[in-house]
């Protein structure tokens, strides 16, 4: 195996818990709710809420392999780097590090539409130059620095949160009787089938809303103290961001019919006039944060895999070389920021969408796969390592591959 050279420059251990949350919550709630809650409802009517609730158990347990898996094997380049140390087969590494980068761009290039769609509310240009400078913008982020990108995408999530926080509560505000419906919403009856079906199409975009928690592992060699608070991040994120998708697309569903969300290019902006009556021009604004704030974590977390392949030697050296004077991958970033231009500009945002979740969910399989692999091994992990029992992988790959089956069906 070729690995970096001793002498080459090596990331910066300078992020800690709150960084790590912060940075999980901005790139999951920029990746989902933001662009693709109306969607969601289209898809699932009333029981939206079941979607995301689905998706968020299917997630649960994968979050707990991913956990475990980052105090056993605390690199950058996460799911490549532990299908590699598993199961020790380098065209499976690079198959599934590949599989996280095309994800991820394909995750990235649906934001970045997205963000587009919030944009040109206040801009009269075009789709396609909007995402052309939304990109460009990010990645220069992106490539600043990861204290300065982790500070700024922390400020941009905090922002998002808030615009959230809003809606739930003037949601609730204008009906709390509304909310001993929720129950209902989150199951649907087990004998109706029109309904179940409903909730498993959506739950492959309402699964593209998660897209991540797991994007945090790879931020391990950057992190302070990785086996104790990479865990507590991976479960705060995926339990603040549950809640809240829960809350916002029952209160959505409650208050916009589904004809006025389908082929709204800014369905936030508009359940947030329907629900005050006011100017959307500033949740339009936090949603336009949001967004943004997903492509450029994205964009850190596609550059760390590239980068880890790397160090590893599954990609070229040249790729996951890390600038000296920012301590970043440079030129991992801007190839991986073309890669996202091309993408947002040529393919329509449900598919990006539903191709992301896709290989996702395969790459959770693999992963969780990987965790069973060691503990059938007998590897133990090493002092102070978040353990889970062999059960809770096992559940995460009939999980992953049941969605899979399930939404194809109902898609189909």
């Amino acid at each position: 195996m070729i690995k970096a050279s001793a002498g080459s420059v090596h990331l910066k251990r300078s992020v800690g818990l709150i960084g790590l949350v912060l940075y999980g919550l901005g790139v999951t709630i920029g990746a989902g709710i933001y662009v693709l809650v109306g969607e969601t409802i289209v898809r699932a009517g009333p029981y939206a809420p079941a979607s995301f609730l689905l998706s968020a158990i299917v997630m649960g347990f994968t979050a707990a392999s991913f956990a475990e898996l980052s105090g056993r094997v605390p690199q950058a380049a996460g799911e490549a780097v532990y299908v590699e140390k598993s199961f020790g087969l380098p065209w499976l590494t690079i198959a599934v590090g590949l599989a996280v980068l095309v994800e991820a761009m394909i995750a990235a290039a649906a934001i970045a539409v997205g963000a587009a769609g919030y944009v040109s509310e206040l801009v009269p240009l075009s789709d396609e130059v909007l995402v052309i400078v939304i990109v460009i913008l990010m990645a220069t982020i992106a490539c600043w620095g990861i204290r300065e990108s982790v500070a700024i995408a922390g400020a941009m999530t905090v922002v998002e949160i808030a615009g959230l926080l809003v809606i739930i509560f003037f949601g609730i505000a204008s009906d709390p009787g509304s909310l001993a419906e929720l129950p209902a919403a989150l199951m649907p009856p087990p004998g109706n089938w029109s309904a179940l079906s409903g909730v498993l199409a959506a739950s492959m975009i309402a699964f593209f809303a998660f897209i991540g928690f797991d994007d945090v592992v790879n931020l391990v060699e950057e992190a302070n103290n990785p086996r104790k608070v990479m865990p507590w991040a991976i479960g705060i994120t995926l339990v603040v961001v549950t809640i809240l998708y829960v809350l916002v697309s029952f209160v959505a569903a409650q208050n916009v019919p589904v004809e006025e969300l389908d082929g709204a290019s800014a369905p936030i902006s508009l359940l947030f006039e329907r629900l005050t009556g006011l100017p959307p021009l500033a949740i339009t604004l936090i949603a336009i944060i949001a967004t943004m704030n997903g492509v450029v974590i994205i964009l850190i977390m596609a550059s760390r895999v590239t980068y880890g392949m790397a160090q590893e030697g599954r990609l070229p050296a040249w790729i996951g070389a890390v600038s000296p004077r920012t301590q970043t991958p440079l030129r991992a970033t801007i190839l991986i920021a073309l890669l996202v231009l091309v993408l947002a500009v040529f393919t329509p945002l449900d598919t990006l969408a539903e191709t992301s979740s896709e290989v996702l969910l395969v790459v959770f399989v693999m992963i969780n796969l990987a965790l069973v692999w060691f503990k059938l091994k007998g590897v133990p992990a090493p002092e102070n390592t978040f353990t889970v029992h062999i059960a809770f992988p096992i559940a995460g790959v009939v999980l992953c591959l049941a969605l899979l089956t399930g939404a194809s069906i109902a898609g189909g």
